[in-house]
């Protein structure tokens, strides 16, 4: 895709300062910037990489004066950074702007679409599935019997969603990405083996949820493991049977959730961190990367550690917890 600084400035409501005709049909950082890429400047400390950049248009602050001679076309905005944001967005959507249904595909009779789908080769669409408009199934994507998927929902390659799922308004899903398998359910029975107990509940989304690459998302026992409004998930996420997690709460990469576990609005949970089953934890939670959460938390609490203290105190005991070589020799040469 090619567009001029012109057509750029006027999606963004900029000015050029230089020659509006000049094309570009690919992004870049300011620093590796090459003829036909267009880049920004928002971050003061990057300032010195305008003056040697080859990239062909450059976004700026309005206040940005030049103090040399500049080789790229500059298009003047309130925000350089919210402006090269909102353009990644409108690249984004004409990028994915795909329409029409490739073969081959299977669809099931009784599925049903409405306007704008895509549906990419070697999809599968099972019985009673219903899918709203502009949606992007991309190729081999498996969708099961009796889901169901709202409008502007985009779903990537190898994406597969089981049975009975509900996938709500203007989500993403990643590939790689499993919806809807069975929770971990095993009894133990009088021989000491483990007999499986059946999954018949399913899995909720909510509208604007992003689910990232390789997520795992297990149906319920009964009833329904949910995603709230709003809830974003790294790549390579378990979230297990009857997990409830609530609004606008965010998710770093490879933690796990274990079963039945309540999750509150607000919460920012980082990395690696492990979370015990049948738990409530509250809104605005923050618990910081590779942290092990084995009970209930409060609203507002700020963790870390496995198991977790509050932040601050964990932060007090680690300075004493790194000198402990040096305090158990102090103690030894005054028992000597």
């Amino acid at each position: 895709m090619v567009f001029t600084a012109g057509q750029i400035a006027g999606i963004l409501e900029g000015e050029v300062q230089g020659n509006p005709e000049i094309a570009v049909h690919k992004l870049a950082k300011i620093e590796e910037g090459e003829k036909g890429s267009l880049t920004f400047l928002a971050n003061p400390k990057y300032t010195s990489f305008i003056y040697k950049t080859k990239a062909s248009v450059t976004i700026v602050n309005k206040d940005f004066i030049p103090e040399q001679n500049l080789t790229t076309t500059l298009i003047k905005v309130e925000d350089a950074y919210k402006s090269f944001s909102k353009l990644l967005e409108y690249y984004n959507q004409v990028k994915n702007n795909k329409i029409g249904i490739e073969e081959p595909v299977f669809k099931s009779d009784t599925a049903t679409y409405g306007q704008n789908l895509y549906l990419g080769a070697f999809s599968y669409l099972g019985n009673n599935v219903t899918i709203g408009n502009n949606v992007k199934i991309y190729p081999n994507v498996y969708i099961g019997d009796n889901v169901s998927i709202g409008n502007n929902v985009t779903i990537f390659a190898g994406a597969k969603i089981y049975s009975e799922s509900i996938i709500g308004n203007n989500c993403v899903v990643h590939s790689g990405v499993i919806i809807g398998a069975d929770g971990f359910g095993f009894a133990p029975n009088e021989n000491g083996e483990f007999t499986k107990v059946p999954q018949t509940g399913n899995v909720i989304l909510e509208d604007n949820v992003d689910v990232g690459a390789g997520t795992t998302i297990d149906r319920a026992t009964l009833g329904s493991t949910i995603l709230r409004k709003g809830v974003k998930l790294d790549n390579q996420i378990q979230i297990a049977h009857n997990v409830e997690i609530g609004e606008h709460t965010v998710i770093a990469a490879q933690t796990g959730i274990a079963g039945s576990t309540k999750i509150g609005k607000r919460c920012m949970i980082g990395g690696q961190v492990g979370i015990v089953g049948h738990i409530t934890i509250g809104n605005n939670v923050k618990i910081q990367a590779q942290s092990g959460i084995g009970r209930n938390v409060k609203d507002n609490e700020v963790l870390q550690g496995s198991p977790a203290l509050n932040y601050g105190d964990f932060n007090k005991s680690y300075v004493h917890f790194k000198n402990l070589p040096k305090i158990i020799n102090r103690i030894d040469n005054l028992e000597k």
